[in-house]
């Protein structure tokens, strides 16, 4: 994440969506000036590609990603119909300075087209109010409050495939250490980077959480003990190997503690979570840098 904050990041893009729209009405009265004047509303208008030229056609393609987070059917509906709306200009304005009499049928995909497109730019926006209100504002990660619905997912999927679902929590040693010498503001940095290396660490389908202060939760859906293990160990080994640099050049040496917990059948995910705290605060104990498993289920 670059200096500026996750807050900061969605207001920019709830900006740029609102430019977007308005670009798009700016568009349109291009597209009626040349139905009434006969006058040619641009070549951006015109070309082939002109979906991809304008404005909002490339930054929606350099940001589809997000956008699929948010709501990926939305996103598809989107892309398609505002193509399509382009397409259907495209063959009005070129009837219009023909002088051919234009086509009922496209005079209405365009205007069916253009209403999809503003409908789904709201739903869009709308989408990525709720999906940053569950988002840590410092380090972009989940909150703690999407955990339950991602435990279920990963109990099914697991199940699936004839593999564990493993809570790991993760808490940094010393944090209170950091802020008292270094500042809060150096504080914030390092939480900042321990979220940006777990999250380079975490493989794809190990959803990762800010659970609260300095403390971060996985979930990992694992063949066995070793295999999450493994898992726990390549995240603090990350943290061992890449030190922060704060702005004075000073390196800061940063790590973790890790508790593990896997989950029992039909178990609540408060009461894997409760059991892989009580594994973390084991790993404290046992000297911090290290990782412990929890007690069974009962």
């Amino acid at each position: 994440m670059s200096d500026a904050t996750f807050s900061d990041d969605v207001q920019d893009f709830v900006q740029r969506l609102d430019e977007a729209e308005q670009a798009h009405m700016a568009w349109s009265r291009r597209v009626l000036r040349c139905a009434v004047l006969r006058i040619s509303p641009g070549e951006d208008v015109l070309a082939d590609d002109a979906h991809c030229r304008c404005v909002f056609g490339s930054w929606f393609r350099q940001h589809r990603e997000r956008f699929d987070v948010i709501d990926a059917l939305a996103a598809q509906r989107l892309d398609e119909q505002h193509e399509q709306m382009h397409d259907a200009v495209r063959h009005i304005c070129r009837s219009v300075l023909q002088g051919v009499a234009g086509d009922a049928e496209i005079m209405d995909a365009f205007e069916r087209t253009q209403a999809s497109v503003i409908a789904d730019l709201a739903l869009l926006k709308t989408g990525c109010l709720a999906h940053s209100a569950r988002l840590d504002a410092l380090t972009g990660l989940p909150l703690r409050y999407g955990i339950e619905e991602e435990f279920k997912r990963c109990c099914a999927q697991a199940m699936r495939h004839g593999e564990q679902v493993v809570v790991v929590m993760l808490d940094v040693d010393h944090f209170k250490r950091v802020n008292d010498v270094y500042g809060h503001a150096a504080g914030d940095m390092a939480l900042q980077h321990v979220a940006n290396l777990l999250r380079a660490h975490c493989r794809v389908g190990e959803p990762l959480f800010r659970f609260g202060g300095e403390e971060f939760l996985v979930l990992l859906q694992a063949a066995g003990h070793e295999v999450a293990q493994q898992a726990a160990e390549r995240l603090l080994q990350a943290l061992r190997e890449t030190p922060l640099r704060l702005p004075d050049g000073h390196l800061l040496s940063l790590r973790v503690s890790a508790g593990l917990a896997e989950a029992g059948t039909e178990e609540a995910v408060a009461d894997v979570v409760s059991r892989a705290d009580h594994a973390l605060y084991a790993a404290k104990a046992a000297g911090r840098d290290t990782w412990r498993w929890a007690l069974a289920a009962h």
